[in-house]
């Protein structure tokens, strides 16, 4: 085999789960049940807990894209391919991650284990647990704060037969007043000698929303589907595109939640539908002195008027044998769905003040370094990752009713995991 060729097939196993990974994902949602389309604190802050879990399992949402495509430092300059779909190492990961901002603070543990069984199965489960105390701006106005805790466990199955890899995986999370259940299938094939690598992928949820001092017990019912494509460009650049939609039926809204009507305070009503489509397109490349660059963009839009834009820039360099550093800047934007206000002049069908479905915006950098401890008691290879990540929320609709401003508040995210493979 040539260098060239070499090189492309190595640079398409590192990239070998990127199609898939990009495709899977749990169905993101907000607090007390909002579909978190639009990624608000509350919708955030679930977001990220839940990318901390979909990193240690290895499959993970955007903001974990970037750790992977840093994967492209090594398969890119290395000169041996591979032919077959491999199954994921071997491992066990522990992390705690903190995320604190707009009133709400989140913290806790997770853990990850990985085995792989019969050479053509891997086994894993996780579980993690999240303790939260929230004083956010809806609370604080309209409630007193509380504190709660949130566990979740998950198992998953992986299968490689020759260019195919398939992957089942199952959730069920719960907390006071919510409990959630998802199963997931994602398949992937390689075709043309490995250099494309196509992707499905479908997650069914079931959600049971309830409420403080009520029977309520209002289900809400989840679809996503999911496909992938990933493409070696060069021997340096690969491309991914990936499309998805959502539906969501049942109770949507938030038992706790108020829209104002000339000030007054009503109870919030949302539509019981909802369908939501978005496209992601990622850009990665080896730019030389062990560093890669990568690029990505998704705009989302959906049957509520919400139209969104993410867009990211990423930078990740190998610093001598033991380090890799990833560096990003991240921007959200979305306008407001057709039935949000900050203040309603007229009762209407639909009204929400949710300020997960106002207009604003969301930007800020993100850091991730790695450190390879090496092998210890002649069994165990040791990495360490911190991360930290910086975000300002500014809301252009939505006021803060104590001093009638625009709401806007900063966050700060913080994770440190210890992955052992064996």
């Amino acid at each position: 085999m040539c260098s060239t060729c070499g090189r492309r097939l190595t640079a398409q196993r590192a990239f070998r789960g990127a199609a898939v990974a990009v495709t899977r994902g749990r169905l993101t949602r907000g607090r007390r049940g909002s579909p978190a389309f639009g990624r608000s604190a509350c919708a955030r802050l679930r977001g990220i807990v839940s990318w901390c879990i979909r990193t240690l399992a290895g499959a993970r949402a955007q903001s974990a894209e970037g750790a992977r495509l840093a994967g492209l430092l090594g398969g890119v300059l290395a000169a041996a391919g591979a032919d077959a779909a491999e199954l994921p190492e071997d491992r066990a990961d522990t992390m705690f991650h903190l995320y604190d901002g707009g009133g709400v603070t989140a913290l806790g543990p997770a853990v990850l284990i990985r085995k792989s069984l019969f050479d053509r199965f891997s086994l894993s489960g996780s579980y993690y647990v999240d303790m939260v105390s929230n004083a956010s701006i809806d609370v604080v106005t309209t409630a007193s704060p509380y504190h709660e805790t949130r566990k979740e466990a998950g198992l998953g199955l992986d299968y490689v037969y020759h260019d195919s890899s398939i992957s089942l995986s199952g959730t069920h999370s719960k907390e006071p007043d919510y409990s959630a259940d998802s199963a997931s299938l994602d398949v992937s094939q390689d075709v043309f000698g490995g250099m494309t690598t196509v992707s499905v992928g479908y997650t069914r949820g079931w959600d049971t929303v309830g409420k403080y001092g009520s029977s309520l017990a209002a289900p809400a019912n989840h679809w996503q589907y999911r496909l992938g494509v990933t493409q070696v460009l060069t021997r340096r650049w690969l491309m991914s595109l990936n499309l998805e939609s959502v539906s969501d039926d049942g109770y949507l809204q938030s038992p706790y939640r108020v829209a104002r009507v000339f000030g007054a305070a009503v109870p919030e009503r949302d539509p019981s539908t909802r369908t939501g489509r978005a496209a992601l397109l990622r850009v990665a490349g080896d730019i030389g002195s062990r560093g890669a660059v990568r690029v990505q963009y998704r705009y989302f839009w959906d049957t509520w008027g919400i139209g969104a834009h993410t867009a990211e820039l990423g930078y990740s360099r190998h610093w001598g044998d033991r380090w890799l550093v990833d560096g990003y800047v991240r921007y959200y934007r979305q306008d407001h769905a057709l039935f949000y206000s900050d203040n309603f002049t007229r009762q209407m069908t639909y009204m929400s003040r949710n300020r997960q479905l106002s207009t604003f915006w969301d930007a800020g950098p993100g850091l991730k370094a790695s450190y390879s401890a090496g092998r210890i008691a002649s069994r165990f290879d040791i990495k360490v990752t911190t991360a930290y990540q910086w975000m300002r929320f500014q809301y252009r609709d939505f006021s803060d009713i104590r001093t009638g401003k625009p709401y806007s508040f900063d966050a700060n995210v913080a994770e440190i995991f210890v992955s052992a493979t064996y």
